[in-house]
């Protein structure tokens, strides 16, 4: 075994504890290949993996995001113009909070500070589809992750472009235009203070998330040892060409962040659901989930939101079929 993929397997993957909880299980007289074993060794195994990747990717991501508050990333927007400022500002999306629901006030500030709306729209696509979270995705493979990041960016930067060139602005609500901006500069921070913010993101960000990751466990349980494998083949594998239009459609009613997602994709695949189709369902309930619409009702007019969501509902489609093409080079 190579060592990325030790590092892959054991490291990010942690099939070791995998192991040493069926051997818990076991020792305890719970018989792991049974489905109800096999579902609690699942359930147990998935929720302190993803919580120990969980909580060291926050802890680092809040490390970075500590050197952009708001008015700072603002300021960087700023300088930039045309699809420079969308590639900016997309990229400055990785940096910022897991949820589509918490990035939607600093979209607000930015559009109430007069920064471009197509840039702002670069930003709030890419906020929750392209977080350094999605770095755990490597569990599925590094060429997966890495293309995943960059298709996410493609359409973050190509929604925002499409939406500035049709000039939107007269869309947004009056209370977000009038609201101006307070420009308040950030005091330097020391590394301890850095360290101090990082864990307290950390914490805070747990308690939220922590509940959406036993609910997409539990679901992922259920798929992985109570859904037959030929109905998931059925409805997402290669033989149903509509299989990516309806992991988009099942996606987006439901919420949590990437995290949350995981168990799900990973039960989907082994029951035999195409690759392209699963992360379609993830970038679906990442960045087009029902809270963040509502939440962003309030700041948009519906036709501006209808375009927003056709926009990136086109493009998580497009990436899903384009995945699924090239599915077995990738996995």
């Amino acid at each position: 075994m190579g060592v990325w993929a030790f590092f892959q397997d054991q490291v990010l993957g942690m099939k070791w504890l995998n192991s040493l909880i069926g051997m818990g299980l076991s020792a305890l007289g719970l018989d792991v290949s049974s489905r109800i074993g096999s579902s609690i060794q699942f359930f147990i195994y998935d929720v302190l993996k993803i919580t120990v990747l969980l909580c060291v990717l926050i802890f680092m991501i809040s490390y970075i995001q500590s050197y952009f508050p708001p008015e700072r990333s603002k300021r960087i927007l700023g300088r930039f113009h045309g699809i420079w400022a969308n590639v900016i500002a997309a990229l400055l999306g990785t940096v910022t909070p897991f949820c589509s629901c918490s990035s939607i006030p600093l979209f607000i500030g930015f559009t109430s500070a007069g920064l471009p709306l197509g840039v702002t729209f670069s930003f709030l696509i890419s906020s929750p589809m392209v977080d350094l979270g999605s770095l755990v995705l490597s569990i599925f493979g590094t060429k997966v992750a890495v293309i995943y990041v960059v298709f996410g960016l493609v359409i973050a930067v190509a929604g925002g472009t499409i939406i500035e060139k049709l000039h939107m602005e007269k869309h947004i609500e009056s209370f977000v235009l009038s609201a101006g901006s307070v420009d308040i500069e950030s005091p330097d921070l020391t590394i301890r203070e850095r360290l101090t913010y990082a864990k307290e993101q950390t914490f805070d960000t747990f308690k939220k998330v922590f509940p959406y990751i036993l609910i997409g466990v539990g679901i992922g349980a259920l798929i992985h040892n109570w859904i037959p494998e030929r109905w998931i083949e059925a409805v997402l594998g290669s033989n149903n060409p509509l299989g990516v239009l309806l992991a988009t459609l099942v996606g987006i009613p439901m919420y949590a962040d990437i995290f949350g997602t995981i168990p799900v994709a990973e039960a989907l695949l082994s029951k035999g659901a195409q690759l392209g189709t699963v992360l379609s369902f993830m970038m679906a309930v990442t960045t087009l989930s029902l809270p963040s619409l509502i939440m962003l009702r309030k700041a948009i007019k519906p036709k501006l939101l209808a375009l927003f969501i056709g926009v990136c509902a086109v493009g998580i489609i497009l990436v899903g079929y384009l995945f699924n093409a090239f599915q077995f080079i990738l996995i």
